[in-house]
């Protein structure tokens, strides 16, 4: 007898193959039998009519190195249909760590990903680990809702390795070099998928604003951490590379552009037959440079490197609003006299035209942390109104400039400044608005979609369970399928299988992880039946359900009629089942 059959859906198995009509029948976490009508008896049928049938969503790129260790929920990916979800990206994490290092990792996160140094010191058990395995060792003692693996991130490595010189930008010598090799080599072979790196100038410490450690680092540490992907034989090399948010990145004394610096990658990559992926965006200040970007990589894949470009289908950017991060939060009287304020109470004094006129008049304080949480370099996009959306019900993810704040502002004869606390403190000062700082350049996804069709692309950059209070991309994987697959009406839209093979199995096969990703006999029972028609993402909510009371954004999507992980339904109707068949997954 099976356990369940998914009855009479639309399969679209994850190969890139159309879709089917059929039933899909899974016994003892597996899949079973795929297509046509499936006779045999089940403990449960699941009504797919009217619906696709899909493997689970296999997320790349995200940020649970903490909130994996205090939940088992792991909402807002479960919500969007994810059932493996890789972490450790970005070059930060939480192992290897000595004790007397742990608020120097905090510090990272914190200014990295904007996950509060308060909810990483009360939900993480420090203590329970110091060495990389030993980590390991205690997310496989867990369970969750969906799979979780993990890469060995290079900052805590450099810390370990190098001790107080690892937190600072300096050279590794030959001795730590050596260390950080054995550490790396320990690592995989206790089943890290990858290691990380990051090399970009935004990556900063929240107590300092200083870049984070390993930015700067020279070719000879990255070669360590490439040699020991090459000597394990599998596993990711992940980067973010200089030249994600600027023309021109510093880079050891040096100034790279950024084919430069994915010519250093990719010789990397080559020396040591590794796969690397990059991310890939596209840039304000020069829209076209992803072509250029593609066009040398493969140029350099044929001549022996192994890239590929990690991409995000939407534009990249920040939630603002009175609940999060907004324009006025640093004007000297809000900073002053308004921010500590219960909300209400706060609003009520902002609504009136006198603080309104003393706020638009005033000059900003100086930030209490240069590069904190709080900040987060907010003041770099307070003035983008060209490219600040307001957040509606359906939500437009493919707007114009006319709906941005400066279109709305010209269009009623207004300044943009004015008109953006007018829209903060209406309907109860709970609105959200979306400032797109990056990858939205032309006010079109066109390049996006030119990201999906490329054969050496990886689709990610959700950073699930970071950025918990400004952005809100952890939803990517049901925003994909929806609008390129269903809503898009200002350019192509794509193939259901091209972007579901995108999310699945082209993601599993990348990480080595073959036993998933895709709707075949004898693979894991990872599924999402998904009713295409009412599949859409509600407006993003804000909780303060963190350890500690703290805040974040939330964005729940609607339409999974099911969601299974291992052969248990873990979402049924976008409701939790409480069902925990997740579990670490190691390489």
């Amino acid at each position: 007898m099976l356990d369940y059959v998914i009855r009479g859906g639309t399969i679209i198995d994850g190969t890139g193959s159309p879709g089917r009509s059929g039933d899909v029948g899974v016994r003892g976490g597996r899949i079973v039998d795929v297509g046509g009508r499936i006779t045999e008896p089940a403990r449960q049928e699941i009504d797919a009519d009217g619906c696709v049938v899909a493997p689970g969503w296999v997320d790349i790129h995200t940020h649970y190195d903490g909130q994996s260790t205090w939940d088992d929920a792991l909402d807002p990916s479960a919500a969007n249909g994810v059932s493996t979800a890789i972490g450790g990206n970005c070059g930060i994490g939480f192992a290897p760590v000595r004790s007397g290092d742990v608020d120097v990792l905090i510090d990272f996160m914190e200014g990295v990903e904007d996950i509060p140094g308060s909810c990483l010191r009360a939900g993480i058990p420090w203590g329970a680990w110091e060495t990389f395995p030993q980590y390991l060792d205690h997310l496989g003692s867990r369970k969750w809702s969906l799979d979780i693996g993990t890469q060995l991130p290079h900052g805590p490595l450099r810390l370990y390795a190098m001790g107080e010189r690892g937190g600072r930008d300096v050279s590794a010598t030959a001795d730590e070099l050596r260390t950080m090799s054995d550490l790396a080599r320990e690592a995989l072979a206790a089943g890290a998928l990858g290691v990380t790196t990051s090399r970009t100038c935004i990556h900063r410490r929240a107590s300092t604003g200083d870049v984070l450690p390993g930015t700067y680092a020279a070719e000879a540490e990255l070669d360590v951490l490439a040699s020991a992907l090459r000597d394990k034989g599998r596993g990711v090399f992940q980067v973010v590379p200089s030249g994600v948010v600027g023309p021109r990145e510093e880079l050891g004394g040096e100034r790279r552009t950024s084919v430069e610096e994915w010519r250093l990658l990719a010789e990397v990559s080559k020396r040591n037959n590794v796969p690397m992926s990059i991310t890939l965006v596209q840039l304000k200040h020069d829209p076209e440079e992803w072509r250029r970007l593609l066009g040398f990589m493969d140029a350099a894949n044929r001549d022996g490197a192994r890239l590929t470009a990690q991409f995000s289908p939407r534009g990249i950017g920040r939630l603002v609003g009175l609940t999060t991060y907004h324009q006025f939060q640093f004007r000297k009287t809000f900073y002053e006299t308004l921010r500590n304020l219960p909300f209400e109470q706060m609003l009520e004094e902002m609504r009136k035209p006198e603080v309104k006129a003393a706020i638009l008049a005033d000059g900003n304080v100086d930030p209490s942390k240069p590069g904190s949480g709080e900040s987060f370099g907010f003041e770099r996009y307070a003035r983008d109104f060209p490219y600040t959306f307001p957040i509606k019900s359906p939500m437009d993810y493919e707007p114009a400039w006319e709906a941005s704040v400066a279109g709305l502002a010209k269009a009623r004869g207004m300044d943009p400044m004015e008109l953006m606390y007018d829209l903060l403190v209406a309907d109860g000062g709970r609105n959200f608005f979306w400032i797109l700082s990056t990858n939205y350049s032309e006010y079109s996804l066109d390049h996006a979609a030119a990201f999906f069709r490329h054969p050496d692309t990886v689709t990610g950059l959700s950073d699930a369970g970071a950025h918990v209070s400004s952005i809100c991309d952890m939803a990517l994987p049901t925003f994909q399928l929806m609008h390129f697959g269903r809503d898009r009406t200002r350019g192509e839209r794509l193939p259901l299988e091209l972007i579901i093979a995108k999310q699945t199995r082209v993601n599993a096969l990348y990480y080595g992880l073959e036993d998933r990703g895709a709707l075949l006999p004898g693979l894991r029972a990872d599924i999402n039946v998904i009713d295409m028609r009412n599949l859409g993402l509600k407006t993003p909510v804000m909780l303060n359900d963190l350890p500690g009371g703290n805040r974040r954004v939330m964005q729940y999507a609607e339409g999974y009629v099911a969601g299974m992980v291992a052969g248990e339904l873990t979402r049924m109707n976008g409701e939790d089942t409480g069902a925990r068949p997740g579990r670490l997954i190691r390489g």
